[in-house]
């Protein structure tokens, strides 16, 4: 069985799309409430739908954070600011 050519299919018929643009891009900063916990103990924001984790949060936490990394469905943060406190 011969595989076309350019087919836009991929490997188990799965389409090779090009990634989507992340909703964030390292260094840019957003404020976020802590919505629960992941199993890492760390906190779960939603920035733009993406799921971001933020070390040392626990849920209910409003926070100003600053995007560290971001991987292919998620991102990294790391609190900056408590906005509860000001």
């Amino acid at each position: 069985m011969e595989r076309e050519r350019g087919s836009r299919r991929g490997r188990y018929g799965r389409s090779r799309r090009q990634p989507l643009p992340k909703p964030v891009e390292v260094g840019e900063e957003y404020d976020v409430d802590i919505q629960e916990l992941s199993r890492r103990g760390e906190g779960i924001a939603r920035i733009k739908g993406l799921v971001t984790f933020i070390p040392n949060t626990r849920p209910g936490d409003h926070l100003k954070v600053r995007i560290t990394r971001i991987g292919r469905r998620y991102a990294e943060a790391r609190a900056v600011a408590d906005l509860a406190e000001s």
